[in-house]
C-alpha cells in the first residue's frame, strides 16, 4: 500500500512538471532562458519538467512571476497529495509534529529530520534497502524539507535534539554533504529555543541503548512519544510509557555535552571537515 501512494505522488509531480514546460513554451522560453531568470540550473528546471524533482513552492511562485501565470503552478504545488510524501504508518506522527509545542529527539544512527540538509536527506534515503526509485527519493526528500517548515511558523516550537557523537562521524553523501552539514547543525545551535547537545563516545552509562525516540508536546499540553522499526512506527499517548520516555531523554541530557561544549565540538568537527 504504502508503494501506491508514493507512485501515486510521482504521477502527480510529472503532471506539475508538464504544467511547467507547457507554461514555459506559450510565454516563449527555453529551459536555458527560464532557468537564468529564476537564478537556477537549467539542470533544475529540466529535472522539474521531467518529474523527477519536486518543484518547492517558493520557486513556483516565483516561476508564476516570471510566466505570468497567475498562481497556477503555486496553486497545483500546494494541493499536491501531501499524504504521498510520507509512509503511512507515519503519516500520523508528521500530523502531531506540524503543531507541536516542544520537541525532544533523540538520535543515534543518523541525524534529526529536522535538522538534515537536502544532500544529507538524500543520502539517507538513496541508502534504503530496497532501494527507492528515482521518483520515490525525490518524493521523500521533498517531504523532509517540508517538515522544517515547523521552524517557521509563527510561534516555533521549543526544540531539544540529543544526538550521538557517532552520527557526526559517518559521510553520508560525501565529504561535501557531511562538512555542509556540519554548518547547518552549528548554525541550528545558535537559534532560539533550539538546543543541540551531543552525546560523546566512551560513555560507561547511556540511557539511550533502546534507541532513537521522540517526545512531543500538543497544544493541548499532552505529552506523546514516537518511536520507528524498521518496517513501522509507534505513537504512544499511554501517560505511564510517555513518561518513561521523558524521564529517560531528561536523563540523557545530563550524560551529553552541554549546549556550549556540544558548539565547541561542532566547531572542532568543522575545522577538521
Amino acid at each position: 500500500m504504502p508503494q501506491k501512494k508514493r507512485q501515486k505522488n510521482a504521477s502527480a509531480m510529472k503532471m506539475v512538471g508538464q504544467l511547467l514546460a507547457n507554461y514555459r513554451r506559450v510565454a516563449g522560453f527555453t529551459q536555458c532562458g527560464l532557468a537564468k531568470q529564476a537564478c537556477v540550473d537549467e539542470e533544475t528546471i529540466a529535472s522539474i519538467e521531467q518529474g523527477r524533482r519536486p518543484l518547492k513552492s517558493d520557486l513556483a511562485e516565483l516561476l508564476d512571476d516570471i510566466l505570468g501565470t497567475k498562481n497556477s503552478l503555486a496553486i497545483a504545488v500546494a494541493n499536491l497529495p501531501e499524504m504521498d510524501k510520507y509512509p503511512l504508518w507515519a503519516e500520523e506522527f508528521i500530523d502531531r509534529e506540524r503543531e507541536a509545542l516542544a520537541i525532544d529527539w533523540f538520535e543515534n544512527q543518523v541525524l534529526p529530520g529536522l535538522l538534515q540538509t537536502e544532500d544529507y536527506a538524500r543520502a539517507v534515503f538513496r541508502s534504503k534497502e530496497p532501494p527507492l526509485s528515482a521518483d520515490e527519493l525525490e518524493v521523500q526528500v521533498a517531504g523532509r524539507m517540508d517538515r522544517q517548515s515547523v521552524f517557521h511558523r509563527k510561534t516555533p516550537p521549543s526544540a531539544s535534539f540529543v544526538i550521538s557523537e557517532a552520527v557526526l562521524m559517518d559521510r553520508l553523501g560525501g565529504d561535501a554533504a557531511r562538512r555542509q552539514q556540519m554548518c547547518r547543525l552549528r548554525r541550528d545551535s545558535d537559534l532560539p529555543g533550539v538546543s543541540i547537545q551531543i552525546m560523546p563516545l566512551g560513555r560507561e552509562t547511556h540511557a539511550g541503548l533502546d534507541g532513537p525516540f521522540i517526545v512531543l508536546e500538543t497544544p493541548e499540553n499532552e505529552q506523546l512519544g514516537y518511536m520507528e522499526t524498521q518496517r513501522g512506527s509507534m505513537l504512544v499517548s499511554e501517560p505511564n510509557e510517555v513518561s518513561i520516555l521523558a524521564r529517560k531523554y531528561a536523563m540523557l541530557r545530563t550524560q551529553a555535552l552541554n549546549i556550549e561544549d556540544s558548539r565547541s565540538l561542532l566547531d572542532r568537527l568543522l575545522g577538521e571537515a
